[in-house]
């Protein structure tokens, strides 16, 4: 007679010290199965431990987390490698080899007493400070400086007034000269890189010079199904350029977005802050005419 053998062989890899992962880790202990339990974290509870209920029972979320974190670090069958990421997973269903990274803590989590005192000595949070290199001194025009110090002038605090101030050398000039950023960097006192990253978020700036008319032809889904590629492609027939551009005269710009809001007009363009509904080609060429006088 052939009699089942009973004895667990083997071990168990678990990835993800949530309460999901701690509540798997606890099932496969209590079965009898090593448990290696791999979290990328500093310690297990996963995004359980930030929230104050949970839904649909609106219970406590660490009267739930809590149990399964202190059965979790007792269980002898559970080594936890917390701080720690899967490198690499070899071979085939029931024989795995897996290689994982620990990071240093440079702190012997079995001789930790919870004192602090490694709080002080971080290497983290006690960061060299470099001062930041010198910002050179911005050359402009005496009548652009003028301008753009009006422009500054206007707005008080500091990077609150910051999409007010673009939106002012924007409608002054039609773009946002390098220069001119500069001088917002340097008169606010603000970081250049935080400024082109406002200047580049918003699809109203522009960083390359635009012209004295700037054509904006809707591409959202209502406009497109009544024939705005249509007008497009007639504007830069007629313009001599590709969307996107700007015609050497520096009088118009082409530019084509996903909406404008005005389903009901479709296929819809605007010049500046006029807008123009129910185009066809022929009166796109008369609109562009207009501007041409």
């Amino acid at each position: 007679m052939i009699q089942q053998a009973t004895e667990k062989v083997g071990a168990v890899l678990v990835v993800g010290g949530g309460v999901g992962g701690m509540q798997a880790s606890l099932d496969l202990a209590e079965a009898g199965y090593k448990v290696y339990l791999v979290e990328k974290g500093p310690s297990i509870g996963g995004v359980m431990a930030q929230l104050d209920k949970t839904f649909p029972t609106n219970d406590c979320a660490m009267c739930t987390l809590a149990p399964r974190m202190v059965d979790c670090g007792r269980h002898l069958n559970i080594e936890k490698l917390t701080y720690s990421e899967i490198e690499s997973i070899e071979g085939a269903a029931g024989n795995f080899t897996v290689s994982i990274r620990k990071k240093a803590r440079f702190v012997d989590p079995g001789k930790c007493t919870g004192c602090g005192e490694c709080v002080q000595e971080c290497l983290v949070k006690n960061i060299v400070y470099l001062e930041p290199p010198a910002v050179p001194r911005v050359e402009l025009e005496a009548d652009k400086r003028v301008k753009v110090d009006q422009i500054i002038g206007r707005y008080e605090g500091g990077r609150e007034s910051l999409v007010p101030i673009l939106q002012g050398i924007s409608n002054e000039f039609n773009w946002l000269p390098q220069e001119m950023l500069m001088r917002v960097a340097e008169v606010k006192k603000i970081p250049i890189e935080h400024i082109l990253r406002i200047a580049t978020f918003y699809k109203a700036f522009s960083l390359k010079p635009r012209g004295e008319h700037i054509i904006t032809v809707c591409m959202g889904t209502a406009c497109h199904v009544k024939g705005a590629p249509r007008i497009i492609e007639r504007f830069e027939r007629e313009l001599g350029i590709a969307t996107g551009q700007t015609t050497r005269d520096m009088r118009f710009t082409l530019e084509a977005v996903r909406c404008i809001g005005c389903c009901g007009l479709s296929p819809v363009v605007t010049v500046g802050e006029e807008l123009y509904g129910k185009l066809s080609p022929a009166k796109a060429a008369d609109i562009l005419n207009k501007y041409r006088d």
